[in-house]
């Protein structure tokens, strides 16, 4: 990889890559004077006493991110932010424009002409070639300015990439806005594109020991050797958990010395272990007391069972999966009278209703808001104006969460007899 000097570097390279095709083309004696190749800024090239000379600018426009090596990441550190834990490299394509002036006639696109070819025959510029541009003969070294010296440490010729050159075009707009915002006169020229420059720290990181040997253990088949839980399923079938009743659990590696069940619920900061009861090594079940209602709301809960196998001191947890507790109405069905056309309906039910969270009454296929209350609350009014007679299947949703109306353990299914009757 290289330092900090590798932008600096691939100018200097390219120019003398010009400089050494000017001298061995002869194009000072084609011309009839000498030839110089610069890099400075458009605005600057021409003299303050407006004398133009044939030379060949070469001029860094642009430098963008290269696509294919911008993923390698950032720097990265660790928790103390003292140690580097990596060293990704810094990747770029950088964008040159070549304009020729000419001192008189033609002498701008004779210029011009000699440094398209050679960047048309030089498509990658080989190492040796950036050796001897940033290396010269020592006898030469200590005539150099100091920032030429410097630049021999850029380690641009042992980059793992290679320096492709691939010419650029740029519509007539875009050379407009360029020659405008440099405030310089528009002077023949050609754009190229030079990929990839990778500039990389070599700060140290960690290195860890070598693995000296490599335990493999042949497993029979496809079961996994811990814990783990493949499926939640309620009592009845349901999709939900209602309290007080029973969920089993099904998986691998279920069977130990203790057996218990890890319930979570990050919106409540709810952590709680229930015991486990029954199955074997691929189930066990479990319940959410009725009577622990309190400590455990409406809502989805991550579950996971808590395994202490025989051979282990302390116990495993398996993986987690989604339990979803749904609230139950207690006093339903029932019947209440519409006096007036409004109905006031009543709802107890378990568990309670918690600060934050949102209620509703799903009557048939209408949706109904509670009276105002204060959380928490473990039962709620409903007044519905001009209330449809009959009887309704009724639902309690809580924060999108409906009570079970459907007794999903018979074939075909059907409704519990959780209705409201009207009349």
């Amino acid at each position: 990889m290289s330092t900090a000097l590798a932008i600096a570097g691939v100018t200097q390279v390219l120019r003398d890559l010009l400089n050494d095709r000017f001298v061995n083309q002869n194009v000072a004696g084609q011309i009839g004077q000498s030839v110089a190749v610069s890099t400075l800024p458009p605005d600057k090239v021409v003299q303050q006493n407006g004398v133009e000379v044939t030379q060949l600018n070469l001029f860094m426009r642009q430098v963008t991110p290269n696509l294919g090596w911008r993923n390698e990441g950032l720097p990265s550190r660790d928790g103390s932010g003292r140690n580097r834990l990596a060293n990704p490299p810094l990747a770029l394509n950088l964008h040159y424009l070549i304009s020729a002036y000419g001192a008189a006639d033609l002498h701008a696109e004779i210029l011009l002409g000699h440094a398209m070819q050679l960047l048309h025959e030089n498509p990658v510029i080989p190492r040796e070639a950036i050796r001897i541009a940033l290396q010269p003969p020592p006898d030469q070294s200590g005539t150099l300015p100091p920032w030429l010296r410097a630049l021999r440490d850029s380690g641009l010729q042992d980059q793992i990439e290679q320096l492709r050159i691939t010419p650029e075009f740029l519509s007539t707009e875009d050379m407009s806005k360029f020659w405008t915002s440099t405030l310089a006169h528009y002077r023949p020229s050609a754009a190229y594109e030079v990929s990839v420059v990778l500039i990389q720290a070599e700060d140290p990181t960690p290195n860890p020991l070598p693995v000296l040997v490599r335990r493999l253990k042949a497993q029979p088949n496809l079961a996994p050797t811990v814990p783990t839980i493949s499926a939640v399923v309620p009592f009845g079938r349901q999709a939900v958990v209602e309290l007080g009743t029973t969920v089993t659990l099904e998986g691998f590696t279920l069977d130990g010395v203790t057996r218990e069940v890890l319930l979570t619920n990050d919106r409540f900061g709810i952590e709680e272990i229930l015991p486990a009861t029954g199955g074997n090594a691929t189930k066990l079940a479990f319940a959410i007391p009725a009577n622990r209602a309190a400590d455990f709301p409406s809502g989805v809960y991550k579950l996971a069972a808590r395994i202490k196998l025989p051979t282990e001191a302390a116990p495993r947890l398996s993986n987690q999966l989604a339990l979803t507790v749904a609230p139950h109405v207690a006093n339903l069905p029932q019947t209440v009278n519409a006096g007036g056309g409004t109905a006031s309906i009543t709802l107890d039910f378990t568990p309670e209703l918690r600060a934050g969270q949102t209620a509703r009454l799903v009557l048939g296929t209408n949706e109904f808001t509670p009276q105002p209350f204060t959380a928490p609350v473990s039962s709620l009014t409903f007044q519905i104006p001009n209330a449809p007679l009959g009887d309704h299947l009724a639902r309690l949703r809580i924060d999108g969460i409906d009570s079970p109306i459907i007794d999903a353990s018979k074939s075909p299914p059907e409704f519990f007899d959780r209705r409201i009757r009207i009349q």
